[in-house]
């Protein structure tokens, strides 16, 4: 999608001073760029030194270890699927092909290219993700476990074709720093999983070719951080990519100011991005992981440089593991919340390995687990490798004592979220935080007092997830919704306002009134309950309370303000049957091969009907996955409220 005139002045109104100086001379730069960029300075004798400590390897798993040789093998057939779109072309990838629309991006200065543009480039998430090598790392990992020189033999067949067809600022891959960020992160891990190979020196530290494609990405992130109201992920994935560069691959003569400057911004940026409580400013759960798992990586690099950082980051690293052990549902996932696009830090591992089961498995080797965290049954080729590299926080020579929880948080204050627990492994999230991080909240959908329940790990009133960012606004909007959401929407209208694709130009203020999320493990009644003014000149609060003796959940919405037009949704996961008889819904699915039911007493006030697979206009959707989408049942109740009106929803779960 291209953006219109309009966009750029709302865009540019969500921006200080700063961030508009540091803007302009952003684009000066470029334009100065646009020359014959600069060789990479001579650092003959280079050696690379950041290697695995002995027996890191033979510490993985062999469930583990099958599982990755697996999705290796997989990989060296030419096969992958990257967004739900199945490639055969891995063995000999095009770099700027795009399989989901058949188009390929345009040559030219990296600056001039419109990758927001689908018509013209194609769907750029498509194009991006592999050149992140991430599947190259898999590869590595593969020899790293076998010593099969196939798979070091392919790494290094694609590392150079992917050298040769992007020189330093041509095309596409150097227009968006956190893909030069992650990507040289993958690099560093490739670099030390290959070390027993005996063509490594020779694809690394003795190619000219890939000193100067190292000492690019640098420059380039050297030079065009994300700013002010941009400084989310992103600026997480640049630093943490720089701070790894420059710590294992610490050749050049910036190498020591970049190592400096990176872990600077990196200790910076990781606070600035997390609350106290531990989650990530930006409500968006994937990107919790992302900014974890980066973060885990950049002190992995550090240890192993022997480079000192502050303990301040292995703090927010620890609070936010702590935090995700605190969230997850009893089969270790997290909320559904905010935007998701699949994005990983670092990827060592084959398909099936649970990615937040790893994380709180490398939690558990770097901090320690404390007594109320979930148990972590699965094993991944991740937790040991970065593990053999970094010191445990409890060894860290005068690192300060920590302060954590005694007992399993289920209200997180400062990110307005609560977590309502209840028998029969009843899960609840209430939103009651927050619109979205800065001024943009670039990741924040319109959820405000949106509640997600499950029901042993099973979605019964969902969060439908993100589906997509560029190309389709329609279903970007859709997916943002608050329509597209567990709550209330009034005429017609967003809670929050849109002025793009990521950019929010008004954010609806929440504002938590009772939590009280202990008292169902008393055996008497969880509550919650929260508000918030989107809509002006109307309120919406909600209350919520989970019955323990009963298992039943009560959802109470009350609209206050003149007449308005009232839509009440609630989408159901898609393992979820539902039949609507009048105003009660009949649930019905299956969970290990046991049938299980509940019952959804809706509010007698709407008039309800559901939708499944609707698109004109979307609606009655689920995304797994970024990319991915499937028909899933929304129930929608329509009517008006006049003064103060209440909207009273009943779950109930049969046995």
């Amino acid at each position: 999608m291209t953006m219109s005139a309009g966009w750029y002045l709302r865009r540019l109104s969500r921006m200080g001073p700063r961030e508009i100086g540091g803007r302009v001379g952003d684009t000066v730069r470029r334009r100065r760029w646009r020359s014959a960029p600069p060789d990479c300075p001579d650092v003959t004798g280079a050696r690379f030194t950041a290697s695995l400590p002995a027996g890191a390897v033979d510490a993985v798993a062999p469930d583990a270890a099958k599982r990755l040789v697996a999705e290796a093998d997989r990989l060296m057939a030419g096969h992958a699927e990257f967004f739900g779109v199945e490639r055969d072309d891995l063995a000999d990838p095009d770099w700027w092909y795009d399989p989901k629309t058949g188009r390929r991006a345009p040559e030219g200065y990296a600056f001039d290219v419109p990758y927001r543009d689908e018509d013209r480039v194609g769907d750029i998430k498509q194009i991006w993700e592999p050149s992140r090598h991430q599947y190259l790392t898999v590869l590595a990992a593969a020899y790293a476990l076998t010593g099969d020189e196939r798979y070091a033999e392919r790494v290094a067949g694609h590392l150079r074709s992917w050298w040769a067809a992007n020189p330093p600022l041509r095309g596409v891959h150097w227009t968006s720093g956190i893909e030069l960020g992650i990507r040289l992160l993958s690099w560093v891990w490739v670099r030390r999983l290959l070390d027993g190979w005996p063509g490594a020196a020779a694809l690394f530290e003795d190619n000219p070719v890939a000193l100067n494609q190292i000492w690019h990405h640098q420059r380039w992130l050297a030079a065009f951080p994300s700013r002010g109201s941009s400084a989310n992920n992103h600026v997480i994935a640049e630093t943490a990519g720089q701070f790894a560069a420059a710590c294992a691959f610490g050749w050049f003569p910036s190498s020591a100011r970049w190592r400096a400057d990176a872990l600077r911004s990196l200790e910076r940026q990781l606070r600035s991005n997390t609350f106290h409580s531990g989650l990530n400013r930006e409500l968006a759960t994937e990107y919790h992981g992302l900014v974890l798992e980066l973060g885990l990586a950049a002190v992995a690099e550090a240890d192993a440089a022997g480079v000192p950082v502050p303990v301040t980051v292995r703090l927010v690293l620890l609070r936010m593991t702590d935090a995700l052990a605190a969230v997850v549902d009893n089969r270790l996932r997290p909320p559904r919340q905010g935007d998701a696009d699949d994005g990983h830090g670092l990827v060592v591992d084959g398909a099936g390995t649970d990615r937040w089961g790893s994380l709180l498995a490398t939690g558990d080797a770097v901090f320690g687990r404390l007594a109320w965290w979930p148990a972590v049954t699965g094993t991944d080729v991740r937790t040991p490798l970065l593990a053999a590299l970094v010191q445990p926080y409890s060894l860290i020579e005068n690192a300060p004592a920590v302060s954590r929880p005694a007992e399993r948080p289920a209200h997180f204050a400062d990110a307005g979220m609560t977590i309502l627990r209840g028998p029969g492994e009843i899960w609840c999230r209430c939103d009651g935080g927050p619109h979205g991080f800065l001024s943009i909240a670039a990741h924040a959908h319109a959820d405000a007092l949106s509640v997600e329940v499950r029901h042993d790990g099973v979605d019964v009133l969902a969060d439908p997830g993100t589906y997509c960012y560029h190309g389709q606004p329609e279903w970007r909007r859709y997916f943002r919704s608050t329509l597209g959401h567990n709550t209330l929407e009034l005429d017609g209208g967003d809670q929050s306002v849109s002025g793009g694709p990521f950019l929010w130009t008004r954010h609806a203020r929440t504002r938590v009134l009772v939590t009280d999320p202990s008292g169902a493990s008393d055996g008497g009644v969880a509550r919650w309950c929260a508000e918030h003014d989107g809509y002006e000149g109307s309120t919406h609060r909600r209350r919520v309370e989970l019955t323990a003796a009963s298992g039943e959940l009560t959802v109470v919405d009350e609209v206050r303000g003149p007449r308005r037009e009232v839509r009440l949704a609630f989408h159901l996961g898609p393992a979820i049957t539902a039949e609507l008889v009048g105003t009660r819904a009949l649930l019905s699915w299956t969970r290990d091969g046991e049938d299980r039911s509940a019952e959804l007493d809706l509010p007698g006030r709407l008039t309800w009907r559901a939708h499944r697979g609707e698109s004109e206009p979307p609606l009655g959707w689920y995304s797994a996955g970024f990319g991915r989408k499937e028909p899933a049942t929304t129930l929608v109740g329509t009517g008006v409220a006049e003064g103060t009106q209440e909207f009273t929803t009943v779950l109930r779960f049969h046995g």
